[in-house]
């Protein structure tokens, strides 16, 4: 996307344009974006007839890089006594900053759409308003859209929930899309469809994790004692896996939502993989080697994954909005039957049986129900760049190339639950547990996904919690520049994760996966928030925004104090 960004902007060809992303660390957004000094640098090379360099420091870049979030949620909802939600209606005003960045007015519009959450809300109603004003462009953060979206729908839930003295969980499992609605158009939707899940499932699986009804016990006798502990829950869904490409262009998104992939296989039979997805530290060398490795039958240390140069990949589009699976993976795998599937019709040749009775098992190609000598995979390939071995119509070679666009999309989900104590003195927050369950469809390499739960929470934690980029009311100056003061979580304040997933493959692509690089960013702000406040219940505080900063927690109880003439 950015070496045809560049081209189109500074008119250079695109042929003459090298982009190399090598391990350029977390992204979550921000490095997807198209910014100035990106084309200055390609106009000035080419003006120069010399190498320039770009080179911004860590201040620069926490000050220009596009911010996440800025949203004020107006939200109106009807219900039943009994907890059922009738109807919503959303307003949501989004800050995009002082100009569009590539996907700004995104988030708002998608935070709209998917306001409703996990919900069975069959009258709902969503204006978005996408405001400019003088900050830094506001533009994809992990999750755009969706993070927001979740908190509309489960702050509005814990509302239903306080007002009728209802327990959240019960108040969520009355409304809970069932599992049977599913493919499901929420509120009649056509745009947005949830291909599968099973929601109960994950929040009786957290219930369990978290030993909920003990814990309710415990709070209660703390609290006696002059302890104030909470616990907050969320559920969440998405959608992932941007796609199909006629459907994104419909929406406003005319990038594209295939992804790429070329197998090479060489004459020893050994592999590589170029994918136009490109990690930011999510593993994707080891994801996609693993997916390859399983329909190749070979050890995945005989593949090699080449990604970040468009001198050597094909073309793709990289990484966002949880894709690298659901799409990357998935052309990987097709692409990889392709390869499969040619070398059956060479081994036929070479055994000289028809290609139907071709059978590959362990990594051999054999004739099932003979005494035929199986060919290993290495052999055929061997006889594939030969040549003299070959059926009629078929070229030499092993080496594949696919441009693979999904039907659909997946919408992973979960239920986040935590466990905090609140200190009135100073305000200051303790999370003493915290369970994720999550639904992301097939699981492919288990410890990275914990992985990118265990990062997204820390995330959604840091959101909920400490970080805010504050700007000056009158001057508009940004008031935290610098990580001096723009807190984020340490690792002394964090609690253990514990992670567990409920697998509940998708239908849209051949892996049966939906994508969580983002799931624990969309999962924790709510949760969090929720535990917070549960904890500050007794005071009558029944909401704050974020971030629950001590300063905000203690004035808040101090406030509480003072209206009840203390």
């Amino acid at each position: 996307m950015h070496r045809r960004w560049i081209a189109e902007t500074v008119g250079i060809p695109e042929h003459l344009l090298r982009v190399v992303a090598p391990d350029i660390g977390g992204g979550f957004g921000a490095k997807m974006h198209l910014y100035p000094e990106e084309l200055l640098c390609a106009w000035l090379a080419r003006e120069l007839k010399s190498a320039v360099k770009w080179w911004e420091s860590r201040s620069e870049s926490h000050q220009a890089t596009s911010h996440g979030r800025a949203h004020t949620e107006l939200i109106e909802v009807a219900f039943r006594n009994d907890g059922c939600i009738l109807g919503m209606k959303v307003e949501t005003l989004g800050n995009v900053g002082a100009y569009l960045s590539n996907m700004a007015s995104g988030g708002p519009t998608m935070a709209g759409s998917y306001g409703t959450g996990t919900y069975k809300i069959e009258s709902f109603e969503a204006v978005a308003k996408v405001i400019v004003t003088n900050t830094v462009p506001v533009d994809a953060y992990r999750g755009y859209g969706r993070p927001e979206a979740a908190y509309i729908a489960e702050r509005t839930i814990e509302a239903v929930a306080r007002h009728l003295h209802l327990d959240p969980v019960a108040v969520r499992r009355i409304n809970f899309v069932p599992q049977s609605d599913f493919p499901y158009h929420p509120y009649g939707s056509r745009s947005v469809i949830y291909d599968s899940g099973d929601y109960q499932g994950c929040l009786d699986k957290a219930v369990a994790a978290f030993d909920y009804t003990s814990r309710r016990e415990e709070q209660q006798r703390l609290r006696a004692a002059g302890r104030y502990r909470g616990i907050g829950v969320a559920a969440y869904t998405e959608m992932c896996g941007m796609a199909p490409s006629r459907r994104l262009a419909a929406n406003g998104f005319d990038r594209g939502g295939w992804e790429s992939a070329r197998i090479a296989i060489d004459s020893s039979g050994r592999a590589t993989l170029y994918s136009g997805s490109m990690s930011q530290g999510h593993g994707h060398a080891t994801a996609l080697a693993q997916i390859a490795a399983d329909t190749l039958q070979m050890p995945v240390e005989n593949i090699d994954v080449v990604q970040g140069d468009t001198k050597q990949v094909q073309a793709g589009h990289g990484t966002f909005n949880s894709r690298s699976m659901p799409v990357g993976g998935s052309a990987a795998h097709v692409c990889a039957g392709r390869i499969v599937a040619k070398a059956k019709k060479i081994a036929a040749q070479m055994l000289e049986v028809a290609v139907e009775d071709i059978a590959f098992e362990d990594g051999r190609f054999c004739v099932v129900g003979t005494n035929i000598e199986p060919l290993p995979f290495g052999k055929v390939a061997r006889m594939a760049y030969l040549g003299h071995v070959l059926p009629d119509g078929i070229e030499p070679g092993l080496d594949e190339t696919l441009f693979y666009d999904p039907v659909g999309m997946g919408a992973p989900s979960g239920v986040h639950m935590a466990y905090v104590e609140v200190d009135p003195d100073t305000g200051m927050v303790e999370i003493i547990d915290y369970v994720a369950v999550d639904d992301a469809g097939t699981i492919i390499n288990p410890l990275l996904a914990r992985g990118q739960i265990h990062g997204g929470v820390v995330q959604g934690i840091g959101q909920a919690l400490y970080e805010e980029a504050r700007y000056d009311r009158d001057s508009g100056q940004l008031l935290t520049g610098s990580l001096l003061d723009y807190a984020v979580p340490h690792a002394d304040t964090l609690p253990k994760i514990r992670s567990q997933f409920q697998q509940t493959p998708s239908p849209t692509n051949p892996l049966g996966v939906k994508g969580i690089g983002e799931s624990g960013a969309i999962g924790a702000p709510p949760t969090i928030v929720h535990a917070v406040l549960d904890a500050l219940a007794p005071f009558g505080i029944a909401h704050l925004d974020m971030p629950l900063t001590p300063q905000k927690v203690w004035s808040a109880i101090r406030d509480a104090h003072s209206s009840d003439g203390v």
